[in-house]
Formats: C-alpha cells, sequence, structure tokens
C-alpha cells in the first residue's frame, strides 16, 4: 500500500519506519527543512530497533511538500500531537482525493479538525477521517532517524467520520494494522476511547514535585502508585459514563486492564510492566510544556467535560484537573481548550450530532 505518514516525532518515526518493514511504500512529510535535508542525505533511512533486532529501511520519499507526500496514496497517518492538528489539517486539506483515509492515532477528536478543514477548503472529495484510542506503537526516538519500538497495539478500537464510510475506511487501515482493528462506531466514539486524556493528567499533576525536582523521572514506574491508579480509574469511570450516556456499548476498554496481568488491552498482556522495563520513559520533563499537560490534560480533559455536559454526566475529577493543570501553567484551561464549541459542534444537541456524524458535513 502507499502511505503518507505526518510529522517528524516518536510516533511518525514508528510508523514510517514499522509500514517500511512491512513491506508498504511510505513516504515521510515533515515541516522542518533542515532535518528532511538531513535526512535525504542520509538516504531517507530509518533504523528501526524491535524485540527482532535492528532493521534499516529504506522510504520512498522524505519530503517537505505535503502534496508529493499525499499524492496517489491511500492512507495518510498523522500521528502528531492534538494541538499540532489544525495547523497540519489546514495543509492536508486542498490535497485529499477521493477514497483516501486520514487516520490520527489517537486524536481527541481531531477527525473533526481535519473533516472542517477539507471543507473550508473547498474540497468536496468523498474522504473518510477516523481516529483510535491510542498510539499503535509504544516507541522513543533513539537518534535523529532511529527509533526503538518496545510494543506494537494488539487492539484498535476505530471510530470513522463520517460513520456512512466506515466499510472503506476501516478495510484501508485494516491493511496496515491485520488483526488489531476492533470498530466503535463513529468518530466521537473513537475519541472517547483515548487512553492519554485518562492516564496522563493524574501522572503530570500528581507527580509535579518530584518532576520539578529531579533531573530525570520515570512517570511511568516510580510515578505510577497505587493512590494515582485509584485516581486514574476513577476518571476512567468518568469517561466511561459518558460514553454509556452517549448510547455507545462495550468493550469501553478500561484503563484498568493496561496494568492488569491478565487482561488483553489496547497493547496486549501485561503491557505495561513492558513499558517500565524498557527505561524509555526515564526523561527530563519540562512540567509546564510536556505533551501530558498541553495535549492529553488541558485538549483530552476539556473535550471530555464538554462532551459529559451534552449526555448530562459529571466529571469532578476531570475539571478538578483542568483546575489544577492551569494553575500550574498559569492559564485558564477550561476556557482554552477544545470542546464542541471551539470545533464548530456547539448547540447541536445529542441527536444532531449523531446524524452530523453518520452523514458527515
Amino acid at each position: 500500500m502507499k502511505i503518507a505518514v505526518l510529522g517528524g516525532g516518536n510516533g511518525s518515526f514508528a510508523a514510517a519506519g514499522d509500514f517500511a518493514l512491512s513491506g508498504h511504500e511510505v513516504r515521510l512529510w515533515r515541516r522542518d527543512r533542515d532535518q528532511v535535508a538531513a535526512h535525504r542525505a542520509d538516504g531517507s533511512r530509518i533504523l528501526v530497533k524491535d524485540h527482532n533486532g535492528r532493521h534499516d529501511m529504506k522510504l520512498a520519499l522524505v519530503t517537505t511538500d505535503i502534496a508529493e507526500a499525499m499524492d496517489g496514496v491511500e492512507l495518510i497517518l498523522c500521528p502528531a500531537p492534538a494541538f499540532a492538528q489544525p495547523d497540519i489539517a489546514r495543509l492536508v486539506a486542498p490535497h485529499l482525493r477521493d477514497g483516501q483515509v486520514v487516520f490520527l492515532p489517537p486524536a481527541t477528536f481531531g477527525s473533526m479538525i481535519f473533516a472542517k478543514a477539507a471543507q473550508d477548503a473547498g474540497n468536496q472529495a468523498k474522504a473518510s477521517f477516523a481516529e483510535t484510542g491510542t498510539l499503535p506503537w509504544l516507541t522513543r526516538k533513539h537518534g535523529p532517524f532511529e527509533v526503538a519500538i518496545t510494543i506494537r497495539a494488539k487492539r484498535l478500537p476505530v471510530g470513522v467520520f463520517p460513520l456512512d464510510r466506515a466499510p472503506h475506511a476501516l478495510d484501508v487501515i485494516g491493511r496496515v494494522f491485520p488483526d488489531a482493528i476492533e470498530p466503535c462506531g463513529d468518530a466521537l466514539s473513537g475519541a472517547l476511547m483515548n487512553a492519554g486524556p485518562i492516564i496522563h493528567p493524574p501522572l503530570i499533576v500528581m507527580n509535579a514535585g518530584p518532576i520539578e525536582h529531579f533531573e530525570r523521572w520515570d512517570i511511568h514506574k516510580e510515578g505510577t502508585q497505587a493512590s494515582i491508579r485509584r485516581v486514574t480509574d476513577a476518571l476512567d469511570a468518568e469517561r466511561i459514563a459518558v460514553r454509556e450516556a452517549l448510547g455507545y456499548g462495550a468493550p469501553h476498554f478500561p484503563l484498568a486492564h493496561h496494568y492488569a496481568e491478565g487482561e488483553i488491552w489496547m497493547y496486549g498482556r501485561g503491557s505495561h510492566d513492558r513499558l517500565t522495563d524498557s527505561g524509555d520513559w526515564r526523561e527530563r520533563i519540562v512540567l509546564t510544556e510536556h505533551r501530558y499537560m498541553r495535549e492529553d490534560l488541558r485538549l483530552g480533559l476539556s473535550l471530555l467535560v464538554s462532551v459529559a455536559g451534552l449526555a448530562g454526566v459529571a466529571t469532578p475529577l476531570a475539571k478538578a484537573f483542568l483546575a489544577i493543570g492551569g494553575s500550574i501553567c498559569g492559564e485558564d484551561f477550561a476556557q482554552g481548550g477544545r470542546t464542541l464549541d471551539t470545533l464548530g459542534l456547539g448547540g447541536l444537541g445529542k441527536a444532531k450530532l449523531q446524524t452530523l456524524l453518520r452523514n458527515g458535513f
């Protein structure tokens, strides 16, 4: 399959390298001209390290030209942080063609941002937009063009916009993630599978002291203590209550299964222990700038609170983390985040929103 991967971070390099390893034709787009030039000079290769060893993979194209990257591809994968989505969506919008699938793993309802950008650009192509609950790889870059993949996802709950195009979108995505895709309905259902806004806000806020004190801190190892796990489960209960109030059925992929040895979560069994054993998450964390704060807490929880308001569900913990995170950063996260209003969906009501999610704009 011809695939365009957008971005230059951990997830984008894992995607590009892993897809090339599986035999796909991969084009990597990123905005940094100097890094693209350096990558080309290095042979447009990515060194992938996993449990099977080291794999030196050649990409079909590394470019700053997004039209060139997207031309003729079936799948466009963008694992960039949610706060980068509006800018990337505007660049993508004019170049979408019939049948192309934009896959955002995960997205915080970013599928609506990409779809709305295409509409605003006057592009009437019958493209699909999909999102899932987690990045399909636990991964870290170990060099400019080198990436380590600790775990590949085993289960990816995927929601599609518009839902009427789900069969095609799921077929395309399923060809690069064989046996891993689990349809979960529309794009909002997919957004409410996002694990980041559940696991990361308690970790970043409740570990604020050691994060600021220590030069390097493993937020997933030393930072995951029993008290924090209890809070995480309570926050996840708010997410699941919102899903149920909107009529989305099980499985809800409760985050507790990520930590339980006998459960098969998105990354399979025993994924948390394998994550912490890798040592890749012992790092310097800038509390006010880290994506766990700027993406998962600020954007992810503001979306959850907004959708909970539509569903009539109380979310006291989500609101508390928004207030505390905003205080840490000196901002009003409740007003400056991602909501149904900021996505242009405010005031629709449940019935009209469900119709839009099914049929598109």
